[in-house]
């Protein structure tokens, strides 16, 4: 029963979201904001509302913070795993090369905030033990002011000239008004946080069922559920030519989820700074994530001109891979502790 209640749950996650990042797009069309600003910012945060909801209820109702802190390193990697995803989808050459600087600085942005958050976590458990209040870490509160910041520096960059490589199909359905947009929007959002909450409390049956760690299971199987949105509006948007949004919105979740969700499940967790009850295994993830960060980095600047297949890029090739050894290593590491 706990793997038909994760499929159905898997798929709701998949509709809400899906609905949830449409509805969003449409307020930021309606309001006049860039396409581009709302892959990285805007979609990214609405579609990581699942790992926001899953956190608070995992810390809050199961009371297991590494169920929390391990799906929110684990969607880092899925994330980024999304971009080799999306370069099978599409098929008019790899994907990274229809980038410019403005998806790297979002990127490396990203994996600043994950480092960061790897060096939090190690300080939380060797040397920085101080709390405000005796309940919120300095860590994750110093983690929220780092993504305000890498949002203020993403704001400020200018935005690029379109690629006319790129080509965008016009949407042919007339969009509802903005009233009705806000009103599907606030639906969608609000099933989709019931969706996390359900998740969290699926997970910990998970771990039971399995014997597996809670933190392998955050890593791999709710990590996996809470990153549908992120996969399907990418996918989305690629079939569309929106390669930057779809890219974006990948890269922008892992600002989201090391800057904000940190700090607002800390808030909610009642045992002390989160990041001081948790296993030190999440450094590893972390890792592994700026290790495939760094490959989109490269992919985008350097653009390597050999491939497997005709639109394949080696840096898909690279970063399934590295995400194949990131699971391995991990569920290695829990199964020995």
């Amino acid at each position: 029963m706990v793997w038909i209640q994760f499929v159905i749950c898997l798929a709701m996650i998949v509709v809400a979201g899906t609905r949830l990042a449409v509805y969003g797009d449409l307020i930021a069309e309606k309001t006049g904001l860039g396409r581009v600003w709302i892959g990285v910012v805007l979609l990214a945060a609405i579609t990581s509302l699942p790992e926001l909801a899953t956190g608070i209820s995992s810390v809050t109702f199961v009371g297991d913070p590494d169920l929390a802190i391990g799906d929110l390193f684990g969607s880092n990697l899925i994330n980024l795993l999304i971009i080799a995803i999306i370069d099978l989808v599409y098929r008019s050459g790899p994907v990274l090369h229809y980038l410019g600087t403005g998806i790297v600085l979002s990127t490396v942005l990203g994996l600043f905030l994950i480092a960061a958050a790897a060096a939090a976590l190690y300080l939380a458990h060797n040397l920085l033990t101080i709390a405000l209040f005796d309940q919120i870490g300095i860590c994750s509160l110093a983690l929220f002011l780092l993504y305000l910041l890498a949002q203020y520096m993403i704001y400020r960059y200018p935005p690029e000239k379109s690629d006319d490589r790129l080509t965008i199909k016009a949407v042919k359905e007339t969009p509802p008004p903005l009233r009705k947009v806000v009103v599907l929007f606030t639906l969608a959002a609000v099933s989709t946080a019931a969706a996390g909450i359900w998740l969290a409390f699926i997970g910990d049956q998970i771990s039971q069922v399995t014997g597996l760690s809670s933190s392998f299971v955050g890593t791999l199987f709710l990590a996996a559920c809470t990153s549908a949105p992120e996969i399907v509006v990418s996918i989305s948007a690629v079939r569309l030519g929106a390669i930057p949004m779809a890219v974006g919105n990948a890269v922008g979740s892992n600002l989201f989820n090391m800057g904000v969700t940190i700090f607002i499940d800390d808030l909610f967790y009642t045992g002390g700074p989160i990041l001081q009850g948790v296993g030190e295994v999440h450094i590893i993830t972390a890792l592994f994530a700026i290790l495939m960060s760094s490959i989109v980095i490269i992919g985008i600047v350097f653009r390597p001109r050999f491939w497997l297949r005709v639109w394949v890029g080696i840096d898909t090739v690279a970063l399934s891979v590295m995400y194949l050894g990131a699971m391995l290593a991990i569920y290695s590491l829990s199964r020995l502790t």
